[in-house]
C-alpha cells in the first residue's frame, strides 16, 4: 500500500519525491544532503549542499552545536531565514530527522524531510550529480527553542507517570543490553516501551515512512497514544 503523506497528522513535515522533482529548479528552494560527506561526494541530488556531519554537534557540547556555529553553517550554504528547506539522506531518514530536529531546536520551521530520501529518488531513476553547488553566502539567525527537547530531569519525572510513555527507539540488541554502543551502562530506562525506529519505515529499495494507519496501530499497541506525553530516546 503506497504511503499517502496527507494521511499523517502533520503532512507539512514531509515532502514527496514527485513534488521535489517538479520544483527542483526553484531558485528559492534549498536542499541539504544530511548523509556522510563521502557519500555526498559520490552522488547527491542536483543543487544539494552537504554537511560536515549529520549530528551537528559542537566542539564544546556533546549535545548540539552553539547557535552561532549553526548560523555560520547555514549562511555558508546559502540558507536564509526565509528559505524553504528540504532534507534527505541515504539511511532511511535517520540523519535527516536528526538535522530536522536541530533546525527545530534553533527555531526554524520551514523545513521538510524527503519521504524515502536518496534511496527512493535513486529507485525512481531521478537525476543525480557529484558536482557541489557554490551558493552565495546568506544571512541566518537562530533562536533556540526547547519545544521538542527533554532533559534528564524531565525524563526522570516521566518514569512511572501514567500520563507519560517513555519510548526506546534503539535496536533490540541495545534494548536488551547486548550492545552497549560504547556507553558505560547497558539496558533501558525502567518502564520504557520498545519499538525500533527502523520498524516505522518501509523496506528497501524505498525507505519511506509506513502509512499513517499502520503507524498508529503499531504505536497504540505499545500504549503510545495522542493522549499521552511521549518521551523518546
Amino acid at each position: 500500500m503506497p504511503t499517502q503523506i496527507n494521511d499523517y497528522a502533520h503532512p507539512e513535515l514531509l515532502c514527496d519525491t514527485a513534488w521535489l522533482a517538479a520544483h527542483l529548479n526553484d531558485p528559492a528552494l534549498r536542499l541539504i544532503d544530511c548523509g556522510m560527506p563521502d557519500a555526498y561526494n559520490r552522488a547527491h541530488l542536483p543543487g544539494a549542499v552537504g554537511l560536515p556531519h549529520p549530528y551537528l554537534k559542537g566542539d564544546k557540547s556533546p549535545f548540539v552545536m552553539a547557535p552561532q556555529q549553526f548560523e555560520g553553517l547555514m549562511a555558508e550554504r546559502g540558507i536564509a531565514n526565509d528559505s524553504p528547506v528540504i532534507l534527505y539522506d541515504d539511511n532511511a531518514s535517520l540523519y535527516a530527522a536528526r538535522v530536522w530536529w536541530v533546525f527545530d531546536h534553533f527555531g526554524y520551521r520551514n523545513v521538510k524531510v524527503l519521504n524515502g530520501g536518496f534511496n527512493r529518488w535513486l529507485h525512481e531513476a531521478r537525476p543525480l550529480t557529484s558536482q557541489a553547488p557554490r551558493p552565495a553566502r546568506s544571512q541566518f539567525r537562530a533562536t533556540v527553542s526547547d519545544t521538542h527537547l527533554c532533559t534528564l530531569d524531565g525524563l526522570s519525572g516521566g518514569v512511572g507517570d501514567p500520563a507519560t510513555v517513555v519510548w526506546d527507539v534503539r535496536s533490540q540488541e541495545e534494548w536488551m543490553g547486548e550492545n552497549n554502543r560504547g556507553n558505560q551502562r547497558r539496558g533501558h530506562v525502567p518502564g520504557a516501551v520498545h519499538l525500533e525506529w527502523r520498524e516505522l519505515m518501509e523496506g528497501p529499495p524505498e525507505r519511506r515512512f509506513k502509512p499513517a494507519a499502520e503507524l498508529r496501530r503499531m504505536l497504540a499497541e505499545r500504549g503510545i497514544t495522542p493522549d499521552k506525553r511521549v518521551i523518546t530516546y
